[in-house]
């Protein structure tokens, strides 16, 4: 049941998925909006999302008449916008005055950043690989880096400096697009194969 080369294999597929480091000028962008980021509620909630997903994300969907492709498409489509707003210095993702922080810290840095549709596809995908003990312990590593990171985004923000940062935005604004595209031609293929 428990196999170290197994929790290796869930947390790097797991890390490449959630890409919190990519996350970074995105999360620096919202804090400037909302004015703070509660990193522990956000990892919280991440976690709780991810760890349901584990135990019955299946039977949610298929309650709803979903299938595993119709939720990687709605969480594409939410990603590719989160990578022009990036790209194009647009503001489609409007701040809410009457919303809290501890609501921006869940949507969209919860989700649909950390346990978004690619993340949670990958979790119902692993299930078929590896037994459920390495997966949820993989998902409990990844979300402790998580948290690092959103600590230290107002210390990484000074070392980049504000051009630093606007190139590494545009730059993983690129990368969520082709993301985006990639969850959404593998969700099409998917569907159409199914």
């Amino acid at each position: 049941m428990f196999n170290l080369k197994e929790i290796f294999s869930v947390t790097l597929i797991l890390f490449s998925v959630i890409d919190i480091l990519g996350s970074i000028p995105l999360i620096i962008n919202l804090r400037k909006k909302v004015g703070h980021v509660q990193s522990g509620k956000a990892t919280i909630a991440a976690g709780i999302l991810m760890l349901l997903f584990l135990l019955i994300g299946k039977s949610i969907l298929s309650l709803f008449g979903i299938g595993v492709e119709d939720f990687a498409i709605a969480g594409a489509l939410i990603i590719f916008a989160l990578g022009a707003e990036m790209i194009l210095g647009i503001e489609l993702f409007k701040p809410d005055p009457e919303a809290s922080t501890t609501s921006t810290s869940i949507v969209p840095i919860a989700f649909p950043m950390i346990a978004g549709a690619g993340t949670l596809t990958t979790i119902l995908t692993l299930k078929a690989e590896y037994s459920q003990l390495n997966i949820a312990i993989g998902i409990i590593i990844n979300l402790g880096v998580v948290y690092l990171v959103l600590k230290s985004t107002n210390w990484l923000e000074r070392k980049l400096g504000k051009t630093g940062l606007d190139v590494l935005r545009r730059i993983f604004g690129i990368i969520l697009l082709s993301i985006a595209i990639k969850i959404f031609k593998g969700a099409l293929y998917t569907g159409e194969m199914g």
